[in-house]
């Protein structure tokens, strides 16, 4: 993305007000157990933006003007999605109750392995870009099926407006990857990491039946499978990346067929 493509991205960039959502609409119209359950998964990965900031604030990428002003935009933008989700669960009656979670050896180790090899690799940067372009189509994939399966309509409007920011973040990551994976080395570098590394945001992190809950509500049967196709072409049609197994290959493996599509547990 180039300086004036990022000038664009400055202008159209505004953190997402905390709405007063009205207690009288979600008491005529409660959020469905599934539907808050869902939106305490995406809370938490909103959480974890941070823990990623710190991993590639580690790395020779974050030295480079282009993307440390981008990330300070994204911070900006991720925080206010986890405090609009935050509103509308508190307003329905089911805030987040969760204390705060340490950060896990895995956080520690990750973030220290990808400091040490940016400054090995020169292009080690080109991982990272690609890494955030797949989470954030992820992302963006996600609120929309959200906004779709909730039948709810602040869920929607919320979603909508969620997904749009999402979209413009994975936009910055996905050219700056196209860009960086010119290199046939540096393909192979980042496709023998996400081969071996990578599985959606939450997993390893979150408790592991969120995980796979959220991945069946979302992306089961013909929709959802198609919206996870959708996901991994996109991706694959960067340099290099033809063949590359994602999130289709994912679902087949953590999620079977018998896990049955939104499994609720009572919410509290």
């Amino acid at each position: 993305m180039g300086s004036g493509a990022l000038d664009e991205y400055r202008s159209r960039s505004a953190v997402l007000e905390v709405d007063a959502f009205s207690t009288d609409a979600l008491r005529e119209q409660p959020l469905a157990p599934d539907t808050v359950r869902a939106l305490r998964y995406m809370a938490g990965v909103e959480s974890y933006t941070l823990f990623y900031l710190r991993s590639l604030l580690a790395t020779r990428a974050a030295h480079e003007p282009e993307v440390a002003s981008f990330l300070a935009g994204w911070l900006y933008e991720e925080t206010g999605h986890g405090l609009a989700i935050a509103a509308l669960l508190a307003a329905n009656g089911t805030p987040i109750t969760a204390a705060a979670r340490p950060e896990s050896w895995r956080e520690r180790l990750t973030a220290a392995g990808a400091g040490w090899v940016s400054w090995l690799r020169r292009d080690f940067a080109a991982v990272h870009m690609l890494w955030g372009a797949i989470n954030e189509l992820t992302a963006v994939t996600a609120y929309r099926r959200l906004a779709r399966r909730s039948g709810h309509p602040l869920v929607a409007e919320l979603c909508g407006r969620l997904a749009r920011d999402e979209a413009r973040h994975f936009t910055f990551y996905f050219e700056q990857a196209r860009r960086r994976l010119a290199a046939r080395r540096t393909q192979r570098l980042a496709q023998g990491l996400v081969r071996r590394f990578w599985a959606p945001v939450g997993s390893g992190v979150l408790p592991e039946p969120e995980v796979r809950f959220l991945a069946s509500y979302l992306f089961s049967g013909d929709e959802g499978r198609a919206a996870a196709q959708k996901i991994d072409e996109t991706i694959r049609t960067l340099p290099g990346l033809a063949a590359l197994p994602l999130l289709e290959h994912w679902l087949g493996r953590e999620t079977p067929a018998g896990i049955p599509s939104g499994f609720a547990q009572p919410v509290t």
